[in-house]
């Protein structure tokens, strides 16, 4: 039985399964969501010891545990390391949903519920093309999964669980699918990610909030002094404003733009998807170049005062702001950490309380594509797609992938079967049915691939 025929016999469980996983609200970013975690890790170790594992288990970190599972065939083998994250964002607000978050449901062709991508969708797809592969008796790589809860808040420990188990992890490929392709006819491999840095700012003026009409105009408003320094950090034409923030980025030679310059963008169906007039960002830069290879600086959400319904004329004490910056290659977050930390509370006026927190951060990573296990991964998606991938970078972080290479000292492959309008952390999350599926062939063909060129 071929790999089509295996997926058009058991869609209707591996649908099923899925959406047992999807059903448990693992959002990391919620404390209170812990027994969620621990039921969604699991039911990973279920999902890999029913697929064909040796063994699946769960391991404790300083934070959410981590899922492991193996499958050892020979020494001789290759061994292939799968990676994916089994927590999601957030699914508010609720009210922009068509369907319930985690009520997963089709239409149109398309999974919709948080986490149906980014990552529940995707990893799954891993599950199932192994278990193809065990079922019948072809799998000719050994294989390792490490399926982790702390994706969507920057792994914070994973780095260390990493460092401790070392020889557990050891293996020749690491595999990620955590990312898209540029289009349902356009596959592409994505061969770089941007580094992130992020920031909580706390503006303080009073001990407490204060009548608006008793004390407005004697007392400063925390709201209007942290959209003031906020104003300030990105010029008129995008630039960021803060001193040697782009000390450490290296300008597109005028060939690496050429090759950009190739790679599709239909600007027109870009603004309708997203429903906006005009593209805006930094001059000078096409917007593949702004989103993928140069720096950013964005606003993530601010808050403070009163918000509720009807009014209450009160001067807050407090304002509050996210910040997050995507960082290229060369660039260090926590380099970038301490020079906005320092440039916002340099430009901050005296008479308000300035703090800076440090929430999280990860590095850019850069994959090579004249490596074995990228000619594998192109092989195969011009196998299953009739057209060879495009190689790209992404503007996305996903912060464990360059510390795979710091410390397994291996270049993962990210091999991503999502599209851009599948809204990822965003309301009605969807991933196309006939891309969930491609992705299982296209796994399978790596692995085919993997063991031909051993």
């Amino acid at each position: 039985m071929n790999i089509k025929e295996y997926i058009s016999s058991n869609q209707n469980r591996f649908i099923d399964e899925l959406f047992s996983l999807i059903r448990i609200q693992s959002v990391s970013a919620h404390s209170h969501r812990q027994p969620e975690i621990k039921q969604a890790a699991e039911q990973w170790t279920k999902i890999l010891m029913q697929a064909g594992a040796d063994s699946a288990v769960v391991l404790p970190t300083k934070g959410n545990p981590v899922v492991f599972g193996q499958k050892i065939i020979d020494s001789n083998y290759p061994t292939i390391l799968v990676y994916g994250h089994y927590d999601v964002m957030p699914a508010e607000p609720l009210e922009l949903w068509t369907s319930k978050p985690f009520e997963p449901e089709i239409r149109d062709g398309k999974i919709f519920a948080r986490g149906a991508d980014d990552d529940k969708g995707q990893s799954f797809m891993h599950a199932k093309a192994f278990e193809y592969l065990v079922k019948t008796n072809q799998l000719k790589c050994n294989v390792k999964f490490l399926i982790e809860g702390e994706e969507e808040i920057g792994s914070p420990n994973l780095e260390e669980f990493c460092a401790e188990n070392t020889e557990m992890l050891k293996c020749d490929t690491i595999l990620v699918s955590d990312t898209s392709m540029l289009s349902e006819d356009t596959p592409s491999i994505t061969t770089g990610l941007r580094g992130l840095a992020y920031w909580q700012i706390e503006v303080t003026s009073a001990s407490r909030d204060l009548h608006s009409g008793i004390f407005g105009g004697a007392v400063a408003n925390p709201i209007a002094e942290l959209t003031k320094i906020l104003a300030q950090l990105i010029d008129a034409d995008g630039k960021i404003t803060i001193p040697h923030f782009y000390d450490r980025v290296e300008e597109l030679s005028d060939e690496e733009r050429e090759l950009i310059a190739q790679i599709p963008f239909d600007e027109a169906a870009y603004k309708k998807d997203l429903n906006i007039k005009k593209l805006h960002g930094e001059k000078g830069y096409t917007t593949i170049e702004r989103t993928g290879v140069r720096p950013t600086l964005d606003i993530c959400g601010i808050w403070g005062g009163y918000t509720g319904e009807g009014s209450k004329t009160v001067l807050p004490s407090k304002a509050f702001a996210k910040l997050s910056a995507r960082l290229v290659p060369n660039q260090r977050y926590h380099e970038i950490d301490e020079l906005v930390a320092e440039h916002i509370k340099k430009i901050a006026p005296d008479y308000v309380d300035v703090q800076v927190f440090h929430l999280h951060g990860a590095e850019s990573y850069v994959c090579p594509i004249n490596s074995a296990a990228y000619k594998a991964a192109e092989k195969a998606y011009t196998k299953v797609f009739g057209i060879r991938p495009l190689p790209v970078r992404r503007g996305g972080s996903i912060g464990v992938v360059p510390v795979f290479e710091k410390i397994l000292n291996v270049k993962p492959i990210l091999m991503g079967f999502g599209l851009e309008s599948d809204a990822i952390h965003s309301p009605n999350e969807n991933f196309p049915l006939n891309l969930f599926f491609k992705g299982i062939e296209t796994i399978v063909e790596f692995y085919n691939e993997t063991a031909k060129a051993k």
